[in-house]
């Protein structure tokens, strides 16, 4: 019977942030809202950069790649937990479950990538203004986005097929309101081992080095400005690093909070609370961080939206 019980898993539960059916109406609210306005926001990111012709520049394609990997990723996650709210269950199946596990990690790994990326840009632009355009060709911005997408596929194909070795109970409820590897690791019924240390050794490998390339190239900025003898210069050049550090001091700050919270606690209640602002809020405040702080991407956005104003007029 046991072994029955193991095999041909056709769905897992999702018990989601909460239980208590009166928060149920709110929780269903509050992130449809936040799916929402992180979806136009990044979506209108996206369309100012490509529609002005002054935004047509490596730092803006970087930019708009990171708002469409935002938007995927919290489409990856956020929809269908709307959809169990609202229909009052908490199954996902097995083929879907292992899809949002592929999905999410990809899109993660890219996001994490792009940021490194950006990173790179900056230090180009600032610490070798005169062969920037040299350096951070057409070319080479399209490959490096490429080679973070190849990657985080295969990455992330590996934990699938891994995954795929794995059996589980019939009915297996998993504490969070998406499926992530670590939680799926924590409730299979078979041995892990081989799981658990490629999960290690994959964040740490695809952690810490863009980790360590946007430390070395912040640390060469911040040599290089002290080196300018010009304030507005040095205030000018910093300025265009501020809407990259939020970002990844967001990023990075709430996935640290993630890991300390999980590891202090060991509750996965708090967990999956935790995770909300890596999944969520994060993708929807991006948005806002690089068009309050960017006088470029301001003046794109008026522009799209007169132009959208007078058409409809």
């Amino acid at each position: 019977m046991e072994a029955e019980n193991r095999t041909n898993v056709s769905q897992f539960l999702l018990l989601g942030l909460s239980v208590d059916p009166e928060l149920q109406p709110l929780l269903f609210g509050l992130f449809l809202f936040m799916y929402l306005v992180t979806v136009l926001g990044n979506l209108l990111i996206i369309l100012a950069i490509s529609s002005d012709a002054h935004l047509h520049t490596p730092m803006y394609f970087f930019l708009s790649n990171l708002s469409f990997v935002d938007m995927c990723f919290i489409s990856t996650t956020v929809p269908k937990m709307l959809v169990n709210i609202q229909a009052q269950r908490k199954d996902i199946s097995y083929i879907e479950c292992l899809t949002q596990v592929y999905i999410f990690n990809t899109y993660g790994g890219v996001d994490n990538f792009l940021l490194s990326v950006m990173a790179f840009d900056r230090f180009v632009a600032i610490c070798h203004p005169l062969n920037y355009t040299f350096i951070m060709n057409p070319k080479v911005c399209v490959l490096l986005v490429l080679i973070s997408w190849i990657i985080m596929l295969w990455v992330s194909l590996i934990h699938i097929l891994l995954m795929k070795r794995l059996t589980f109970f019939v009915g297996t409820e998993i504490p969070h309101f998406f499926c992530e590897v670590a939680q799926l690791l924590k409730v299979a019924s078979s041995d892990t081992l081989t799981n658990n240390i490629f999960l290690y050794l994959a964040t740490a490998l695809l952690g810490v080095f863009p980790m360590t390339g946007i430390l070395f190239s912040y640390f060469q900025i911040v040599s290089s400005l002290m080196r300018m003898s010009s304030s507005v210069g040095k205030y000018k050049a910093f300025s265009t690093c501020g809407s990259h550090l939020c970002v990844v001091s967001l990023f990075y700050g709430t996935g640290l909070g993630i890991y300390l919270s999980s590891a202090a606690t060991h509750s996965s209640h708090r967990s999956s609370v935790a995770s909300v602002m890596y999944t969520v809020v994060t993708p929807m405040l991006n948005p806002f961080i690089y068009s309050l702080r960017n006088k470029d991407v301001k003046g794109a956005l008026r522009r799209l939206l007169s132009r959208a104003s007078l058409r409809n007029k």
